[in-house]
């Protein structure tokens, strides 16, 4: 009877373990303490990075730590709206997204918590975090002019302002203005020049506008090797992009504003949402990410910049050349998002 019990126990122990319950006495060495799995905390991050830039950073830092790491990819919107949604039901430990406007959105609904961090204030200049620290960002993009090199010579570009000017009149290509990417640019522009001149500006914009704006930054630059346009402007990524496939493509970087405020920036970040179940492991993960070696990863796979001012950005983004970057805070360019939407659509920017 005694050897049925043990074998009936053994059996049962051996069920519950395996549906990842766990009870005292059914731990390995018989003195009721869990196993590691039974142990390692899970963090959910809701993410609309694409699984292939953070995985492998996720995977190192379940490694180095035991914290597994659970993640759901989707656009921004998306998630912002499935948060708001799911309330204090939400399994989401943390938000990751990109550009500021997403994590301004995110904040003004009341998606993100304040996360209170040395670490977080060393590794990342305060311009590139939340005021309130509900976000902190994670990499840089710099948003800049790619132009042909068969058609324009460097001396013919100035500043995003000077595009709007007759000289580039059928010349110029853009993406839409949907894109939250131009909506941080002309909000960053009413930050700096007011909406008067910003708005004079996008109307120069469009009034020299080759053909219709493009879905894509790829297929804008496609367009000025095409010979459709001889300037556009794109997050410095997806030249990078370009190049790698077609090296010998005759476009080349430019960086505007550098007598002035400098090339707008942008950010992809994080933070931690407002009713986390692991509000510390995901503030941990958060710090890790603002490391060094995370830095240099996360910057490297998308060919960004990172946003820790300490680590030096990969060698193929350093030759692009240094540049002098908009030292405004980036979250004005999403507490003005609204108003940039507003003001291109009165200019006819579509």
């Amino acid at each position: 009877m005694k050897k049925n019990l043990l074998l009936f126990k053994k059996l049962i122990c051996g069920a519950l373990i395996a549906g990842t319950a766990f009870i005292t006495g059914c731990g390995m060495g018989g003195d009721g303490s869990a196993t590691q799995a039974d142990q390692a905390t899970t963090i959910t991050v809701y993410s609309s990075r694409k699984e292939h830039l953070l995985k492998p950073l996720f995977d190192q830092y379940t490694a180095e730590t035991g914290v597994q790491i659970r993640y759901i990819t989707d656009k921004a919107g998306a998630l912002i709206q499935r948060l708001r949604a799911e309330g204090a039901t939400t399994p989401a430990d943390m938000l990751i997204t990109v550009d500021v406007g997403n994590l301004w959105q995110a904040t003004e609904l009341g998606l993100l918590q304040p996360t209170e961090s040395t670490t977080l204030d060393a590794n990342i200049p305060a311009e590139l975090r939340e005021s309130e620290n509900r976000w902190v960002g994670l990499s840089v993009r710099a948003r800049t002019m790619v132009y042909s090199t068969d058609r324009v010579t460097e001396g013919e570009l100035t500043t995003y302002e000077a595009l709007a000017a007759d000289t580039w009149s059928d010349r110029l290509c853009l993406r839409t203005s949907k894109k939250v990417y131009n909506q941080s640019l002309v909000a960053s522009m009413i930050d700096t020049l007011g909406a008067e001149q910003t708005e004079t500006v996008v109307r120069g914009w469009v009034d020299n506008l080759a053909t219709a704006p493009f879905s894509n930054d790829t297929k804008a630059m496609e367009a000025v090797m095409a010979g459709q346009c001889d300037v556009t402007i794109v997050n410095t990524y997806y030249f990078g992009r370009l190049k790698k496939k077609q090296p010998d493509a005759a476009l080349a970087l430019f960086w505007p504003n550098q007598a002035d405020r400098g090339v707008h920036i942008n950010v992809s970040g994080g933070g931690i949402t407002k009713h986390a179940k692991q509000p510390e492991a995901a503030r941990k993960l958060l710090e890790w990410l603002s490391s060094p070696e995370a830095q240099r990863k996360l910057a490297e796979n998308n060919q960004e910049y990172p946003a820790n001012g300490g680590v030096k950005p990969s060698a193929e983004v350093a030759s692009w050349g240094e540049f002098k970057a908009d030292a405004m805070h980036v979250e004005a360019a999403g507490r003005l998002q609204a108003e940039a939407v507003k003001l291109m659509d009165r200019a006819g920017y579509l």
